[in-house]
């Protein structure tokens, strides 16, 4: 406790407030009623002079009010305004009271202040983000049980759904005690061909399986190409994970600052493509940081799972999606497993490599 409690003596060496100059001392109330003497009687004189200078104050006060009612021209200018009453006044006082400082009333258009910010803030940071300091920090192991992988739309919801909760359950704690603001993101599982967001109407295809935007994650069952990869949660999982690694940079703030760089840069300047292959082949070391964290231990991600995601990785990448905004193939792998094997986040420092690592 930074105070004693109450009725409890300083403890030494605390300052205490300086004695108030001729103060008298407060003394108990003993039980007793205080005894008041009585006034002394003063003088028939005195009383007489007293009386008389009463009369003269009161002719004097007669005479100035005739004199001041004599003119009956009011002197008002009648250009000026009516003072409000004071009760009119008050209710133009702002908020706080009256006796504030009297001020011009604001527009009806006027926006409120905006409060202000209080709780745990994002950090608008790359290479010296705090989170990607500690060489030593990492997830911790836990235990996460998910349904049986079923190729059809509602099961890749339970699924998925299943593994929001351990995502949640693993990055949660890291980024609180980082003082960041988590919450979990918002799923949907888009039906059609396309659906829309707020980052604008996405069209479902081989380059979005998945896809993040503004703490939504939307998973689009036609994009898993569950044709191809069939009964391969693991495949699914890292997928996913990678989508929720973008969550943790936005909570974190490191998307934010990656954003600004590649808006300063221009998108498709070579700058702003190598920005934003820094921030997808961090959320592939994310991913991989998750796998690694809870395979094998004791729940459903089994070590199978693992291997077919680390292998899938390398089918993965601009060299597959014919772009130059996520990374090689071989980077996506690369990075991915950097996570995986040694799940700490130092690792996934991508903003802090060289070019020739995030190509």
């Amino acid at each position: 406790m930074t105070q004693p409690p109450p009725g409890q003596v300083p403890p030494r060496g605390t300052v205490q407030p300086p004695p108030v100059p001729d103060a008298q001392p407060d003394l108990p109330w003993l039980g007793r009623p205080h005894t008041v003497s009585a006034p002394k009687r003063r003088s028939p004189a005195a009383v007489i002079g007293v009386c008389l200078g009463a009369v003269a104050v009161l002719v004097l006060g007669l005479v100035a009010i005739v004199a001041l009612n004599r003119d009956e021209t009011p002197l008002a200018n009648p250009n000026l305004r009516d003072v409000p009453s004071s009760q009119d006044v008050t209710s133009q006082l702002p908020p706080g009271g009256a006796g504030a400082p009297a001020s011009a009333p604001a527009s009806p258009s006027a926006e409120p202040p905006t409060p202000s910010a209080t709780g745990p803030q994002k950090i608008l940071k790359l290479a010296d983000h705090p989170i990607l300091q500690d060489p030593n920090a990492g997830l911790q192991n836990r235990v996460c049980t998910l349904p049986p992988w079923q190729s059809t739309q509602a099961g890749a919801e339970a699924f998925f759904t299943a593994a929001s909760k351990c995502l949640d359950a693993a990055w949660g704690p890291f980024l609180d005690a980082y003082h960041l603001p988590f919450t979990p993101p918002s799923l949907h599982f888009p039906t059609g061909a396309s659906f829309e967001t707020e980052c604008g109407t996405i069209q479902v295809g081989i380059a979005t399986a998945a896809y993040y935007c503004e703490n939504n994650l939307y998973v689009p069952f036609r994009g898993l190409q569950t044709d191809q990869y069939g009964n391969n949660p693991g495949v699914y999982l890292a997928l996913f994970a990678h989508e929720y690694g973008h969550h943790v940079q936005e909570v974190a703030g490191l998307m934010d600052a990656a954003w600004q760089k590649i808006y300063e840069a221009g998108q498709n300047s070579p700058a702003g493509l190598e920005m934003s292959r820094r921030k997808e082949l961090q959320a592939q070391c994310f991913s991989g940081m998750f796998l690694g964290a809870h395979v094998d231990q004791g729940g459903t991600i089994t070590r199978d799972m693992y291997n077919k995601a680390w292998n899938d990785q390398e089918t993965r990448g601009d060299n597959t999606s014919r772009s130059h905004d996520h990374g090689t193939n071989a980077h996506y792998a690369s990075w991915w497993r950097a996570g995986a094997t040694s799940n700490r986040i130092a690792d996934c420092n991508t903003f802090a490599a060289p070019s020739s690592e995030v190509s």
